[in-house]
């Protein structure tokens, strides 16, 4: 299940980022590839630990939380902090498959890579290619959205960016845990939810039916949740 979400960013927040980025300091992304995907990764990234990733990573973090829809897709528990790449001049990452347990930064833990996030940076007529690839059992879905919007695509997906031909696409990515390890599960909790806020804008809150599927949809995240 690939999950669009709009306006993650404002366009005045886009230009923002983008003055801290044409200043920052970018690196060989193939310097934090796995063991197979540092073969398959030309990019650039911005290092971990130091601004203005830090700054820019806290920054989607608060605006994902008053993001309804991504916390009704995720039921986030934990995220990874965000990173940022480039590509240019040819820049591709080939077919990979993300790290199931990844490490966070100052020993803090590790957090189980359910979902994977891409925030685009850069608007699609501002380069060539770059559209991000991901494998799913309807078939190969192409991704290339405008600057500010953000997709959320299983991180068990096997997925690849094509290359960038000409200009740059700049993005954030980033990984989440969510509370419901399965994901069917989890749609099934969304697709729920959705229909509970579709309804809550035709009947009366206090209608029994709709009180009825949000108790319904509680108690399943009750039953599925890990906190």
């Amino acid at each position: 299940m690939l999950i669009t979400i709009e306006n993650v960013l404002s366009k005045d927040e886009v230009r923002q980022f983008r003055g801290w980025l044409a200043q920052a300091g970018w690196q060989d992304g193939a310097l934090t590839g796995g063991t197979l995907a540092r073969h398959v990764k030309q990019n650039l990234q911005l290092p971990d630990n130091a601004e203005p990733a830090l700054s820019l990573g806290q920054h989607i973090l608060r605006a994902l939380a008053s993001q309804p829809l991504f916390v009704s897709a995720a039921l986030p528990r934990k995220i990874f902090p965000p990173k940022f790449n480039c590509y240019q001049n040819g820049g591709t990452y080939g077919t990979h498959v993300d790290s199931a347990v990844m490490q966070l930064p100052g020993n803090q833990g590790s957090v189980r890579s359910d979902l994977s996030a891409t925030l685009f940076l850069s608007e699609p007529d501002e380069y060539e290619g770059g559209v991000l690839e991901v494998e799913s059992e309807f078939g190969v879905q192409s991704v290339k959205l405008a600057a500010g919007d953000m997709v959320l695509y299983p991180s068990s997906s096997l997925h690849r960016v094509t290359a960038v031909t000409a200009g740059a696409r700049l993005a954030s990515f980033f990984w989440i845990e969510s509370m419901v390890a399965d994901e069917g599960e989890r749609s099934l909790l969304f697709d729920l939810d959705r229909t509970v806020q579709n309804l809550a804008h035709e009947l009366p809150a206090d209608h029994h039916e709709l009180v009825r599927l949000t108790g319904i949809y509680h108690n399943l995240l009750r039953r599925w949740a890990q906190t």
